[in-house]
């Protein structure tokens, strides 16, 4: 080595770079995933598709939705791969996408603001026929049980569309919280371009978390809801987070009071302050936590104090460097949670960590870790770092949107991706023949762009397979924080 010239020493040095991905300093086109991300929502939309729809391979499908209950239950999305409107997280996504148009919205460029809203809308003209009946809720359209030994286009469906109900008395505090939440987010999304849907969305979350407090417990104890709502998207965590979750969404909407003290009153007997560090389709407490801080910090509400006290602990458990770090890291410093579809975890947290940013910046605030002070600024490097891991600053230089770099996963888990598109293969291809696109070793026909898979394992490996599901299937509710986050880099891209 000693007798290596100043040349050689370099070219060493670069060898020795390229094996260490993460140490290089990649610049990514946030903007281009922006846009990218919103896409995504195209390909999982339902029901009649519009003149401008920019996903072509994509045709109408599960048009006689509701039939069953002489009802019209055509829209929404689809959740993830398959062909099943789940409730759950379809109302938890819209809460996501609209959390992205309130909290940076007014980052995004004037394009891709109209296509979130055009996102976000398409999930809440569905979400306005769920409770458009009294005293009822539906939480879910087609038997999944069914739909997951088939392999076909949302276009070809023939599996039984069955539609799930709750009527009053029975419970769904989840689900109809949930939707409360969503409903609610999204009138402030919508005030200033449509004040009367605006209005629509709020009386309709208002009546929403009505039949949500007045009827509790989850929607999946039902016995009518259980074989077809679990073991996918049960309510795992119990429906008391849902309810605080509603009541913050409409006391932020709204500013009625009535939302101001439930919170207050119930914080504590429905466990605001357990479970803090979760937040997902299942667990709204992390987010909880956030949203009601930022009345406590620019409001200077103290008799919600506890929200805020949680949400500092929460964003004490992200930073490395703090005493109470607990927070699981892959080797190559991705947030890493078990149980699949881990990613939903990554993008929740940095939307979470970039709302918190925000909330402190604006007031001149940090959070205190014990003997490490934490700003705006680091909150943002802990974000940025999951989002640039996801674009491909991780050890196998992968992509985990697709369609974003040169490197991305191709044969992911979607029955619309991995079949041939109506428009290429017009004839009808029946549940058991779709198995065979099913089983191909070959990339899906169908670039599914801005679709963010589950993602990698604990040791950051990942494997480009369509029977993984827990790591190749993208979900909505993956992408829906995702909007936002990437909409804060995509308008501060120099952020390091």
């Amino acid at each position: 080595m000693k007798n290596l010239s100043p040349t050689h020493y370099a070219l060493l040095f670069t060898a020795l770079l390229a094996q260490l991905p993460l140490l290089q300093s990649s610049y990514h086109e946030y903007q281009d995933a922006l846009s990218k991300s919103i896409l995504f929502f195209e390909g999982q939309r339902s029901g009649y598709l519009p003149q401008d729809q920019r996903v072509t391979w994509r045709a109408n499908s599960g048009l006689s939705d509701g039939w069953t209950y002489n009802t019209d239950l055509t829209g929404g999305y689809y959740d993830a791969g398959d062909n099943v409107k789940f409730g759950f997280p379809m109302a938890f996504t819209t809460t996501m996408l609209a959390w992205s148009v309130n909290e940076f919205g007014d980052l995004m460029p004037p394009n891709e603001l109209r296509n979130s809203l055009v996102a976000l809308r398409w999930a809440t003209d569905y979400l306005l026929k769920t409770v458009s009946q009294p005293n009822r809720i539906f939480v879910q359209v087609g038997d999944p049980n069914v739909d997951h030994i088939c392999w076909e286009r949302p276009e070809d469906m023939d599996t039984p569309r069955i539609v799930y109900a709750v009527d009053a008395p029975n419970p769904a505090s989840d689900v109809a919280g949930e939707t409360a939440a969503a409903l609610a987010a999204s009138s402030m999304a919508f005030r200033s371009s449509d004040p009367g849907y605006a209005e629509t969305l709020l009386r309709n979350a208002i009546n929403a978390f009505q039949f949500a407090d007045s009827y509790r417990g989850a929607y999946s104890d039902n016995s009518n809801i259980k074989d077809g709502a679990c073991p996918f998207y049960c309510d795992f965590n119990g429906y008391q987070d849902e309810l605080l979750w509603g009541a913050a969404w409409l006391r932020r909407a709204s500013y009625d009071d009535t939302y101001l003290s439930f919170l207050q009153n119930n914080g504590e007997t429905l466990g605001a302050d357990e479970n803090i560090n979760e937040f997902g389709w299942d667990n709204k407490h992390a987010g909880l936590n956030v949203l009601v801080s930022k009345e406590v910090l620019e409001g200077n509400m103290y008799s919600l104090q506890s929200y805020k006290e949680s949400a500092d602990s929460f964003m004490c458990t992200l930073i490395p460097e703090s005493p109470s770090s607990h927070v699981e890291y892959t080797p190559g410093g991705l947030i890493y949670k078990p149980g699949g579809s881990n990613l939903q975890h990554a993008t929740t947290i940095s939307f979470l960590l970039l709302a918190y940013a925000n909330y402190l910046e604006r007031t001149s605030q940090s959070v205190n870790c014990g003997n490490v002070n934490v700003g705006p600024y680091s909150l943002r490097q802990q974000a940025k770092r999951q989002v640039d891991y996801i674009l491909g600053d991780n050890p196998l230089g992968l992509s985990y949107m697709v369609g974003y770099s040169d490197h991305y996963p191709q044969r992911i888990h979607h029955r619309g991706s991995s079949l041939p598109s109506v428009k290429d293969h017009p004839d009808f291809i029946a549940c058991k023949e779709g198995s065979i696109y099913c089983n191909s070793s070959n990339p899906n026909p169908n670039v599914h762009v801005g679709a963010i898979v589950g993602g990698p394992s604990e040791d950051d490996s990942y494997e480009d397979s369509r029977d993984d599901f827990r790591k190749s299937e993208p979900t909505t509710y993956i992408n829906a924080p995702f909007v936002g986050v990437l909409a804060y880099f995509a308008a501060n891209p120099s952020f390091s």
